[in-house]
Parts: structure tokens; C-alpha cells; sequence
């Protein structure tokens, strides 16, 4: 996990704040994908899409994707019959 938040750190997607023994991670929402599918497409209005879709009480692609990681493989989730 730590070498996932200094990669994103390196490229500007996020900063690192240390207050004393916390430590405090900024998004920075004006950065853009570096996938060429994506390209001008920034991080911030992504990162809304999920949060209104979590707002709303939709189960979101990461409340998905979180749930199937929790049933572990062969578990029945989105597309598989349970």
C-alpha cells in the first residue's frame, strides 16, 4: 500500500501532510489520467461521480468491487449465480 500512495504522490495525484503522528493525504482533484483513453479527462469530476453515487445510497463500482473482494473467490456477487 505504501509504494501504491508514493506512486501517486510522485505524480502529483496526491499530497502527504504529517501533523504530529497522523498522517493527512490531499487529492489533488485537477490532475489528469495518464492513460491515453483518458487523456484531458481530470481525477476530480471522476472522484465526485463516485462520492454522489455513494451519497445517494447506490452501491457504486467501489462498494462492487469491495463486496467482492469480501466473498472471497468462487462466492456468488454481481454476475455470478448464487
Amino acid at each position: 500500500m505504501q509504494a501504491i500512495v508514493a506512486d501517486l504522490e510522485a505524480a502529483g495525484y496526491l499530497t502527504r501532510t504529517r501533523t504530529g503522528r497522523r498522517t493527512r493525504y490531499t487529492v489533488n482533484p485537477d490532475s489528469s489520467f495518464r492513460h491515453p483513453a483518458q487523456e484531458g479527462l481530470r481525477v476530480g469530476p471522476f472522484l465526485a461521480l463516485l462520492a454522489a453515487a455513494d451519497d445517494a445510497g447506490e452501491p457504486g463500482p467501489a462498494a462492487a468491487l469491495a463486496n467482492h473482494d469480501r466473498a472471497g473467490p468462487g462466492a456468488p456477487g454481481p454476475g455470478r449465480p448464487g
